[in-house]
């Protein structure tokens, strides 16, 4: 061990590490990582588990000491509900990006060499006092000078030097995380590693703010045509890497808007529609829609939402988008089958999956949740049991779809503060519907189809390659099969007439998808009926041949 230590770049902020974690009665775990070497001859107070602690709060205060980079940690790992136990995520929430700030004399320099121009000529005005401090960067309220007049603006700017302390950081999180795997079986279940990787991606994303910036543009234009959110405008000429120039969207925190008067129910409604559009249509949402980070514009009479700090987004691709309209209408019809097959298109298998088990723990969550009234099932409840069911059956789901139940829990959660009457599932409904009827149009038929298409000519285009190779071998006598199925005659005979009913399901795809294309929709749609009939005769001539050969 003691050879490994000298691999890591800064001892004295892994030694800062271990201290803070045997002061907090994590002893064991450095003793056996063989990192007590570090804490010296004597004990540390406090080895040992204070009492009447939880662990939640222990490794809550553990991040606190431990600073900006393990705040940061804390936040994202709290939205893991899948691996991390409930109470720990619970302590985990109440970390906040509460820092104190750097005086601006320190700052000056810094945002000169962004800007490459001095303060005075860029702001006429600049408040000193931020308005916010995080840990990576903190907020100055300033007026911006252009060519119509000065603009009210926001400037963000990074802390100097945070990149660094980030980076040695991740380092050492990265170095801690393998020992912690290797040392303590029983911690890979949590994923060390992967929980680090997911922070390392993240962190790196809100530390360039051209991203940031590049964020709110995409969000802006995704909701032009709607009135009831806002989004800051970017002042590019005013922005770098490490400095953001902002509009700024004067408003309240919601729960001090709501208690000016402003309508709970109105804002709490267009908050999940906005969301639900975010994720399910653009697959592009705010994966951080905290209070915090949410300000209400306008009259209390027509409340509009204001996003702000848009450095952490989700995205969905248009397969994963489908898979989750899947479970989330599956859930609205209370079909538990329909629900398993969805999570289980979602994630990914990391080993062969008891079926049968699987399903009944999707069946005893289906009771629990969808035999309730629509209006009393909570939707991120739901996704957190389901996908902590998944998980312990190996199946490993992926961590845009956790950011999706984070975000829905989010806004869910203080939505139902404001608007104890919310019903999430009414709220999205009608918006499904709509998704799914655009799904099964004929245009998006046939635009799959023809996708299918080309994907299958890439294929056929391959094959006389790979069927070259394979002749190649052939006559140089170094072509091996190897056949574990005895009856092999059989085998083949199956796979022959998979593969012939494959070709001509395929056939009558393109065509139908061709007849589509070429506005001949109720020619390609008997063609595409065609392929559907052919499959299911398929299936059902196997599974009869199935029963006739089992009975002789």
């Amino acid at each position: 061990m003691a050879s490994l230590l000298t691999t890591v770049r800064d001892l004295e902020r892994l030694r800062q590490i271990v201290l803070v974690l045997a002061r907090h009665g994590f002893g064991e775990i450095v003793q056996r990582t063989g990192l007590g070497s570090l804490l010296g001859p004597k004990k540390v107070e406090g080895e040992d588990p204070p009492p009447r602690v939880e662990v939640g709060e222990r490794i809550r205060l553990v991040v606190q000491d431990l600073g900006p980079s393990f705040v940061k940690l804390g936040q994202i790992v709290s939205t893991r509900p899948d691996i991390i136990p409930a109470d720990i995520i619970r302590e985990l929430k109440k970390l906040q990006d509460s820092v104190p700030p750097v005086p601006f004399d320190e700052l000056r320099e810094h945002v000169e060499k962004e800007l490459g121009a001095p303060v005075s000529e860029v702001y006429e005005e600049f408040d000193e006092a931020p308005l916010a401090s995080a840990s990576i960067g903190q907020v100055h309220r300033a007026k911006l000078r252009t060519n119509d007049g000065p603009v009210d603006v926001v400037v963000k700017i990074q802390r100097p030097k945070i990149k660094g302390v980030i980076d040695r950081d991740i380092d050492l999180l990265y170095w801690l995380a393998r020992a912690v795997e290797r040392s303590i079986p029983e911690s890979r279940i949590y994923s060390p590693a992967k929980l680090v990787g997911e922070f390392d991606r993240a962190i790196q994303a809100e530390l360039d703010f051209v991203l940031e910036a590049d964020n709110a543009d995409r969000f802006t234009e995704n909701f032009a045509q709607w009135g009831s959110v806002r989004f800051p405008k970017v002042h590019r000429q005013a922005s770098s890497k490490r400095v953001l120039t902002l509009e700024y969207l004067d408003g309240k925190k919601v729960y001090d808007a709501v208690d000016a008067g402003a309508s709970g129910e109105v804002i709490a409604k267009n908050a999940v529609k906005v969301i639900i559009k975010q994720i399910f249509e653009d697959g592009f949402f705010h994966a951080d829609p905290h209070p915090g980070n949410v300000l209400i514009l306008g009259p209390a009479d027509a409340p509009v939402i204001g996003m702000i700090d848009l450095g952490l987004v989700g995205r969905l691709t248009p397969k994963m988008r489908d898979r989750t309209i899947d479970l989330m209408v599956a859930a609205v019809r209370k079909d538990h089958r329909g629900v398993a097959d969805a999570l289980y298109a979602i994630g990914k298998p990391t080993k062969k999956i008891d079926r049968d088990a699987y399903e009944a723990e999707v069946a005893f969550l289906a009771d629990k949740y969808l035999g309730k009234r629509i209006a009393d099932i909570e939707l991120s409840a739901m996704i957190r049991d389901l996908v902590y069911g998944a998980t312990k059956y190996g199946i490993e789901i992926p961590p845009d779809f956790l950011m999706v139940g984070k975000t829905l829990m989010t806004v869910e959660g203080v939505g139902k503060e404001i608007y104890p009457e919310l019903d999430v599932f009414e709220e999205v409904k009608p918006y499904f519907l709509e998704l799914l009827k655009q799904r099964y149009s004929p245009e998006r038929i046939s635009q799959d189809l023809l996708s299918t298409a080309i994907r299958l000519s890439g294929a056929a285009s391959d094959m006389p390659m790979q069927m070259q190779e394979i002749l190649d071998d052939l006559r140089k006598g170094s072509l091996s099969l190897q056949v574990h199925e005895p009856a092999l005659r059989a085998t083949a005979d199956q796979v022959g007439r998979r593969i012939f009913s494959g070709l001509v399901v395929s056939g009558l795809l393109i065509g139908g998808a061709l007849l589509i294309a070429q506005r001949e929709p109720w020619v390609g749609a008997l063609f595409v009926a065609g392929a559907v009939s052919w499959a299911s005769l398929h299936s059902v001539v196997i599974a009869w041949l199935g029963r006739k050969k089992r009975q002789l």
